[in-house]
């Protein structure tokens, strides 16, 4: 994914009140491989409730790009199915959440959608190793789920290079991506370290042009 590196863009930082525009917009602006990414919280695992599947069954009726689902919920099993029927191109879902990882794995590939696993800042990349065969993209955290406001955390770097050891060594078709603080200071440390999908909400849609912004992020991007 070296040329193809992907922005996958945080609709939490989106302004709510005109959802379908700010989604339009980016659409519309013809910069090449975007996804929207969807934080879906339960009020449990993280503190907020945020984006439930009726709003994501809205967005994609709104767009054709896809749609990134982080789950940071307990219990993801009761949830893919109903996040993969609303749209969902993928889903991710936490290891420190998930009792039998590999079989939600599984039903989640099942729901023919692409599965993801997702790493909070203090959790090891071994945790990853015994279902790297099975999965497509892997979830870095750099800031703490469903906290906002916050700093990147640079002791996660060695982590994310670890991580792009594993992928290229046990299944180089995973993604590699990451999610908190991608913004035009950290951006090209990650490119550096074989990142492949960069979540970045604020850094969109805070100040100025949202497609402005996109292209500048995407710009960092290229090698």
């Amino acid at each position: 994914m070296a040329n193809k590196r992907i922005l996958s863009v945080s609709l939490l930082s989106a302004d709510f009140s005109n959802l379908t525009q700010e989604i339009q917009t980016i659409e519309q602006s013809r910069v090449s491989d975007i996804w929207f990414h969807i934080d879906v919280m339960d009020g449990h695992f993280v503190p907020e409730i945020q984006f439930g599947a009726n709003i994501v069954r809205a967005i994609r009726k709104i767009t054709n790009l896809p749609l990134d689902i982080h789950l940071m919920v307990n219990n993801p099993d009761r949830q893919t199915e109903i996040y993969a029927n609303a749209g969902a191109s993928w889903l991710s879902v936490h290891v420190e959440t998930c009792l039998h990882l590999y079989r939600t794995i599984q039903d989640i590939k099942k729901l023919h959608v692409n599965a993801g696993v997702v790493l909070n800042p203090a959790t090891p990349f071994v945790m990853i190793e015994p279902v790297i065969d099975a999965i497509d993209m892997v979830l870095a955290m750099t800031v703490e789920p469903g906290f906002s406001n916050q700093k990147f955390i640079p002791s996660v770097l060695p982590k994310i290079r670890e991580l792009r050891r594993l992928i290229d060594k046990s299944n180089p078709s995973v993604l590699l991506a990451v999610d908190g603080e991608s913004n035009l200071e950290t951006i090209e440390d990650l490119v550096a370290l074989g990142v492949d999908v960069f979540v970045a909400g604020s850094t969109v849609f805070d100040k100025g042009n949202h497609v402005v912004n996109i292209k500048a992020l995407k710009a960092k991007t290229r090698d």
